[in-house]
């Protein structure tokens, strides 16, 4: 019994052995495990922060972001009215427009016949101008030959005068003339080439073809029939001086009428 007492103690001596060697591994397994764990748990407690700086970071872009959405969609809300205002702006336009059109198709449409009179009219005017004119020029042409008539004379037509009788056509009065009236002086002779200058010109009145006498005291000396006329001064040929047997000089008078 004490053989069987001593092997039954050593088995089991040997077996708490090994339980104590598995108990020993078991425990530096766990602690292992801890320690394993522990850096797990450190690391996973960065990450956690990291997370939760990022979940900060994410809800203040959040915030921000539905601010800029709440901008927009006031800025939507606002461009939706304004677009609305624009599309009635535009709308009272067109019916504006349409209006106006109308009447400036009915104004087109007077002014074309206007301008259909207005053609008669000015067709009208212009035969009546080209007559006027013809009349005109033949008025010119007949005063040209009257003038050149009357100027050696000393004499201009005067202005006609209508005379009308009640319901009667227009007539002419008959033509009448008046003195010219010019006075001057002799300013220059040339007795080699029978030319002489006098002191007045085209600002006094004195034309091309007029007939000046030439006059000292009471005395005649001789004409100048003018040839060249300036504003202040006029050019002419000495005539009569082989009847009269004078010469003009600086000084002598010289008139239209003597």
């Amino acid at each position: 019994m004490h053989d069987d007492l001593k092997a039954e103690r050593d088995a089991f001596e040997k077996k708490v052995e090994s339980l104590t060697k598995q108990l020993n591994k078991k425990i530096d397994d766990t602690q292992d495990l801890e320690d394993n764990l522990g850096s797990q748990i450190t690391s996973l407690k960065i990450e956690l922060d990291e997370l939760n700086g990022q979940l900060k970071d994410s809800e203040r872009e959040k915030a921000a972001l539905l601010q800029r959405v709440d901008r927009f969609a006031a800025d939507v809300e606002t461009f939706t009215k304004t677009n609305a205002d624009n599309r009635t702006l535009l709308e009272d336009t067109i019916k504006t427009w349409k209006t106006v059109e109308a009447d400036l198709i009915k104004e087109q449409s007077q002014h074309k016949e206007t301008a259909r009179l207005l053609l008669e009219k000015l067709a009208i005017i212009q035969t009546l101008e080209t007559e006027k004119k013809q009349l005109l020029e033949e008025k010119f042409a007949l005063q040209g030959r009257l003038d050149k008539l009357l100027q050696p004379t000393g004499k201009i037509p005067t202005v006609p005068v209508t005379v009308t009788s009640e319901k009667d056509i227009a007539r002419p009065a008959p033509v009448t003339t008046r003195d010219i009236g010019l006075k001057g002086l002799v300013t220059a002779v040339d007795l080699k080439n029978k030319m002489a200058n006098i002191s007045i010109g085209t600002a006094d009145g004195v034309r091309e073809g007029m007939k000046f006498h030439v006059t000292r005291g009471d005395e005649f000396i001789c004409d100048i029939l003018i040839i060249d006329v300036e504003a202040e001064r006029a050019v002419g040929i000495l005539e009569l001086m082989e009847v009269t047997k004078q010469q003009p000089k600086s000084g002598d008078n010289v008139s239209t009428n003597l």
